[in-house]
């Protein structure tokens, strides 16, 4: 059993298993065969909340990869205002690898504890409800494995949007000028040790005894677990042939409520382990407070009739013309539109980010 932070719930749900048609034609090479081919079996742990949306395209991401090994996957699902129960519930029915567990607390890090109880195998493979695997990820994933003897290995967050808004926050998500300093956003650094990486697929038993996700980290919970596995001396791999389709927020009120919570919880993990501060996590704050504090001096030097406190408005007005560089110089794929949304989608990943930052959890 995975443990938990003190305080946190236990698994308090059933665990529904499906049936319905042959799932042979699903899942060709999997059972006994291959697990004398030396494929080992491996369990995908999925959190899942309000991914009516998305949930079809990540389940089938995961049943199309026809790994040659034993394969199940497990739905924690929370609390959810949409239809993804109902629509879990026929996947479940149509394919017996699948299987439900209730997730009463709706937090991504209960959901995946309680799925990694529920696992039947030694290697975890995290998907999100709103993600899609690429070709051969659990292949090569298990592959990397067994060829570095890694705790943990990852790959690429391939953001991409259907709409004009999504296609734009998708860029910010790779763009060194938005979040994509880390490898796994962009994905142009050649495989090896990291210090993160996207999702991750686990050696249970090394999970298991760093103490499995941090229930009391409701977001950065992969930062955080992948940090304790290195202060353990384990090793966290980034491989680029790993690929995660990733579909982005599809509102600026939405994207504005990830970016703070994103914010807020970096905020945590930096206070939790002083060591990780780094100039990238530190320079959204830095941004908000110069703009902030530029914006009402400038203002007060016009009202006093102050030139010295008037400067304080080039803050802005250099935040302001930073964006417009990055949008002009934005490459020529981007639509029309998605280019257009872009100025907004900028200011609100930086802006957001850093003001959850600063204010943290309360």
């Amino acid at each position: 059993m995975v443990s938990r932070q003190p305080g946190s719930g236990g698994h308090n749900g059933p665990v529904h298993e499906g049936s319905g048609r042959d799932a042979a034609e699903l899942h060709e090479g999997n059972g006994s065969e291959a697990a004398k081919l030396g494929w080992p079996g491996v369990s995908v742990v999925m959190p899942v909340l309000n991914e009516e949306r998305h949930l079809r395209a990540a389940v089938r991401g995961v049943l199309d990869q026809r790994y040659p090994g034993e394969l199940e996957l497990i739905m924690a699902i929370g609390p959810c205002a949409d239809a993804t129960r109902q629509i879990a519930e026929r996947l479940v029915a149509a394919d017996p690898r699948l299987t439900i567990v209730d997730n009463p607390a709706g937090r991504t890090p209960h959901a995946l504890n309680l799925a990694v109880e529920s696992a039947r195998h030694d290697i975890l493979v995290r998907v999100d409800g709103h993600g899609e695997l690429g070709d051969r990820y659990i292949e090569r994933a298990v592959e990397l494995l067994a060829e570095t003897g890694a705790s943990n290995v990852g790959g690429v967050m391939e953001a991409l949007g259907k709409t004009p808004f999504e296609e734009a926050v998708a860029y910010v998500y790779t763009s060194p000028y938005g979040l994509g300093g880390a490898a796994f956003h962009s994905g142009d650094v050649p495989a090896g040790p990291a210090e993160t990486v996207f999702l991750g697929v686990f050696q249970r038993a090394d999970l298991i005894a760093v103490g499995g996700f941090d229930e009391t980290m409701h977001r950065a919970q992969d930062w955080e677990l992948n940090y304790r596995l290195r202060q353990s001396g384990r090793l966290v791999y980034f491989s680029p042939d790993l690929r995660v389709t990733y579909r982005p927020r599809s509102t600026l009120k939405a994207l504005a409520r990830q970016m703070y919570a994103t914010g807020t919880w970096r905020r945590e993990v930096v206070k939790r382990h002083p060591d990780t501060a780094s100039p990238r996590y530190l320079a959204p704050p830095v941004a908000v407070v110069g703009i902030a504090a530029g914006t009402l001096g400038g203002l007060l030097g016009r009202l006093a009739g102050s030139r010295l406190l008037s400067v304080g408005l080039l803050a802005p007005l250099g935040y302001a013309a930073f964006v417009l560089y990055i949008t002009a110089t934005a490459p020529r794929s981007l639509s029309p539109v998605a280019r257009r949304w872009l100025p907004v989608v900028l200011a609100a990943t930086h802006l957001c980010w850093g003001s959850g930052f600063i204010v943290g959890r309360r």
